[in-house]
């Protein structure tokens, strides 16, 4: 019985340390965030290209998946609202399901499932390889080139990657609510128009950014935390990418009691 009471205390603690020393180190890229002496031109080189790989070369393979997985949910979406006799809450049902909750749902999930893991390694190579040390020696800030452009293109990648799955998804409900509904094009948008919210979009928009900025910034601390032995690399990223799917989680909840408070 003590045994397991001290594990738990020593759970909570170590629980506590990491959601202490993440919201720290969250603070600290935030106040380089709108420190304009913290971009000059390697900087932004350096954003270039991280947009590029996280934003540009994932563009196949999230059309296919959101052209394939969105259409589907959308046909099974709209057949439950007609079996239901649902019409009447047709725009406000998709609006709702799409934009707000499925569209930075999907999209945080894959990249964080290709990019997070990414970024967590690299950090991780480069504090064994001594890198970041060598940085310092030449009075080069790793937050402002290393850190700071990933954490910037993470939440900008998930914002416009979300915009565009809901584009894509709710082009497919257009062809579905004219074959269930009969509706045209102008009814259709006329639908979506009137059922969008301003609050729902805000929520929308800002669980975008927080999820950008999460999925970037928790594999970068936990790349740091790497030894200087090759076998503390794999280790780094395990842990990191728990933590990331724990982030998502955490903000998809609270985002949820937001929406219905």
């Amino acid at each position: 019985m003590i045994n397991a009471i001290a594990r738990i205390g020593t759970t909570t603690i170590n629980v506590t340390k990491t959601f202490r020393d993440t919201l720290s180190f969250a603070f600290t890229i935030i106040l380089k965030m709108f420190n304009k002496n913290s971009y000059n031109s390697a900087t932004r080189q350096v954003l270039i290209h991280q947009i590029y790989f996280t934003s540009v070369q994932i563009l196949p393979l999230f059309i296919g998946i959101s052209i394939i997985f969105g259409t589907l949910l959308m046909g099974i979406v709209l057949q439950i609202i007609k079996n239901l006799g649902l019409a009447e809450h047709l725009g406000r049902i998709i609006m709702d399901l799409v934009v707000t909750e499925l569209a930075p749902f999907v999209t945080v999930l894959l990249i964080a499932l290709r990019s997070s893991s990414a970024i967590n390694a690299e950090i991780a190579v480069m504090k064994v390889n001594k890198e970041l040390n060598t940085l310092d020696k030449f009075n080069i800030d790793a937050v402002d080139y290393l850190f700071l452009p990933r954490v910037i293109n993470g939440v900008l990648s998930v914002v416009l990657l979300s915009a565009f799955f809901s584009i894509l998804v709710l082009t497919s409900g257009l062809l579905f609510s004219k074959l269930l509904f009969g509706l045209s094009l102008e009814s259709y948008s006329n639908v979506l128009l009137s059922s969008a919210n301003f609050y729902d979009i805000v929520i929308s928009l800002v669980k975008c950014c927080t999820f950008g900025f999460f999925i970037t910034l928790i594999p970068i601390r936990f790349g740091l935390h790497a030894t200087n032995d090759l076998t503390s690399i794999p280790i780094s990223v395990l842990n990191g990418m728990v933590d990331v799917f724990i982030a998502i989680i955490f903000i998809e909840v609270l985002s949820l009691i937001l929406i219905f408070i």
